[in-house]
């Protein structure tokens, strides 16, 4: 007979090998390093049998009963916690029925399926220079935010609609139709209804009780920026082609020297360093440029979950990131320090998860998204903040970006600041229609029509400068009727930021941060709420005004507050004692090629980068 702790140590074990093995041919497939998408599938389904096992579950809850009858002590309650971790996963993604395996293992392979073939759908624009040219998703938003051309801007969302037509003639519908039938057979509505109580541990109706709050404290804001664009610049401002020029275009250009993308890497280390960020031993894989065959939207997850193992040890994570950027387009720079931040946080929440189970520290239910979001979210979200620009935001001659663009900056994007959360805010209103609809009714012209009608609702334009069908989260069963869960967390962010300007007066090189997250947020993974994280930092529970009082800004208090942050940040100075390194390993990489590495010292590894950059991309060069 197995005991608990012979049990434990199991599903600990047989747990890292069947998800690293689905994560290494993840990574692979999804870099375009292997075509291998049936083994992937078949890893994919070994994973899935794995959290979805009812014969495992009966084990851990007997355990869990024999544990109980067992004398208190120190190991008793840490196994109980492991043991309980364990039994959370199970019963969040366990499938009780034949019915309901069966279909996952559809559904595992109609989603690889699509992927393959979207793989090798190719969209094309006009680019900077008026060459038509595949593009990935990432260079039709940076275009339609950065070219000056309006034919060229629309160049980029006609490519997106076409995405928008073909998901919808090579599968996607079908998807929608087998999801459901999946939650279906377990008990739910539909797979909207699923998901947010798996994910969230919420039913969508208290989940639209918050999103239909901030939707109404928001409305106004919006519409006000959408008016005021229009009689300023015309009603053609507000093409979708064009809403996102008018509210970044020029000044983003003018931004690009100051944010060059080979520099993007060695001040996303020295920032995070400065901020008491570290990543406790972590190999980290990073591939940031775009080429053909590779997935289209940046992304992290963890082949190998941080813990401490049964004797003690310290297991630490491996962790792999990327993203989409072309170094020699206007804007590149800035996504990819944001791709850095944002996944470059999740890595650091994930390589410090301190429990005693590998199923605390890992990126799907039953951690919860919005959880999981708010780790990157936070660190993002400084990138927008004007210490952080002066400090950091320097041009080839040293230059740091002056005030007037940091203004300028304010100017044109606070205004629409309620319109870019709303961006989130009505996928989740989408997907909630969607996947309510009867599979008769899941027609594509019913669907478009959803689509469009719904963004005017939420976003109060004809079509969303991001069609929502070309959002590739609605295409993979994980982060489907999911995207709600960036808002949440976002909501989350400005509670945490509140909480740090609070108690510090600023957040730009603040050390102090990286040890509260480490402590409140990121040691305890799952084993509590998100919530209780909140609760634990910030002394009150999730609060969504704090997010909604920032979209309602207007732009004279949020350049007061810019100014402030600027004169404070200048009479602290430069930090003058902070960590030599993150404490990782790290990769730079482009498919299958090393780029550079930092076995000798960051700095080395940086200098290569920039090298390597500078000779694939001269024009990038400022």
């Amino acid at each position: 007979m197995t005991s608990p702790r012979e049990l434990f140590e199991q599903l600990n074990r047989d747990y890292l090998t069947a998800h690293k093995t689905k994560e290494d041919l993840f990574w692979d497939t999804y870099m375009g390093i292997s075509d291998d998408n049936a083994g992937f599938a078949r890893a994919e389904q070994a994973y899935k049998d794995f959290i979805s096992s009812p014969e495992r579950l009966a084990a851990v809850r007997q355990a869990l009963a024999d544990l109980a009858a067992a004398p208190d002590s120190g190991d008793k309650a840490a196994l109980q916690k492991g043991l309980s971790g364990w039994q959370a996963l199970f019963e969040c993604n366990i499938l009780d029925s034949d019915t309901a395996r069966e279909q996952m293992r559809e559904l595992i392979d109609m989603e690889s399926a699509l992927f393959a073939k979207n793989r090798q759908h190719a969209l094309t624009h006009l680019n900077e220079q008026g060459v038509r040219e595949e593009a990935a998703l990432g260079m039709l938003l940076t275009n339609m935010a950065t070219n000056p051309d309006e034919a060229a801007r629309k160049s980029s969302h006609d490519a997106l609609l076409s995405q928008e037509h073909w998901v919808l003639e090579h599968g996607f519908l079908d998807l929608v139709r087998q999801r459901n039938r999946l939650a279906r057979s377990l008990g739910y509505r539909n797979y909207f209804d699923y998901k947010v109580n798996k994910n969230e541990r919420m039913s969508p109706e208290a989940l639209f009780v918050i999103l239909d709050d901030f939707e109404a404290h928001t409305r106004d804001a919006n519409l006000r920026a959408l008016a005021t664009l229009a009689e300023r610049k015309g009603e053609g401002a507000l093409a979708p082609w064009n809403l996102r020029f008018h509210m970044a275009g020029d000044v983003t250009r003018q931004l690009d020297p100051y944010l060059p993308f080979a520099k993007a890497v060695e001040r996303w280390m020295l920032s995070f360093r400065r901020l008491g960020i570290g990543y406790r031993g972590a190999l980290m894989q990073l591939d940031l440029l775009e080429r053909k065959g590779k997935y289209q939207n940046g992304f992290c997850h963890g082949p190998i979950p941080s813990f401490v193992d049964a004797d003690g040890r310290w297991v630490a994570a491996q962790i792999n990131f990327t993203s989409d950027a072309k170094p020699d387009q206007i804007g590149s720079g800035d996504r990819a320090i944001n791709t850095l931040f944002h996944e470059g946080g999740h890595a650091a929440h994930f390589a410090n998860v301190t429990q005693n189970s590998p199923c605390f520290s890992q990126e799907f239910p039953p951690t919860s998204m919005a959880y999981a979001e708010t780790q990157s979210m936070f660190c993002d979200s400084l990138l927008g903040d004007a210490d952080w620009l002066k400090r950091y935001a320097k041009n080839a001659a040293g230059e740091a970006v002056p005030d007037a663009l940091i203004r300028a900056q304010i100017e044109v994007s606070q205004p629409f600041r309620a319109f870019m959360e709303r961006m989130i805010l009505v996928v989740g209103y989408f997907e909630w229609a969607l996947y309510q609809l009867s599979d008769d009714e899941l027609t594509p012209e019913a669907v478009l029509t959803l689509a469009r009608s719904t963004e005017q609702r939420i976003l109060g334009v004809a079509t969303s400068p991001r069609p929502l069908l070309a959002i590739p989260h609605l295409l993979n069963q994980e982060s489907a009727a999911a995207y709600h869960g960036y808002l949440l967390a976002n909501m989350a962010v400005y509670q945490t930021r509140a909480y740090f300007e609070r108690e510090y007066g600023y957040l730009t090189d603040n050390s102090a941060i990286g040890p509260k997250l480490a402590e409140h947020y990121w040691a305890p993974g799952n084993s509590i709420s998100h919530n209780a994280t909140l609760l634990s930092l910030t002394g009150e529970p999730f609060n969504a005004r704090y997010l909604a009082d920032v979209c309602n800004q207007t732009v004279d208090e949020a350049w007061a507050a810019a100014q402030a942050q600027i004169a404070a940040a200048a009479g602290r100075g430069e930090p003058s004692s902070y960590p030599d390194g993150l404490d990782a390993r790290i990769r730079l990489v482009h498919g299958a090629e090393l780029i550079a590495d930092n076995n000798e010292s960051d700095a080395a590894m940086c200098e290569r980068f920039e090298a390597w950059v500078a000779e694939r991309y001269p024009a990038s060069v400022h």
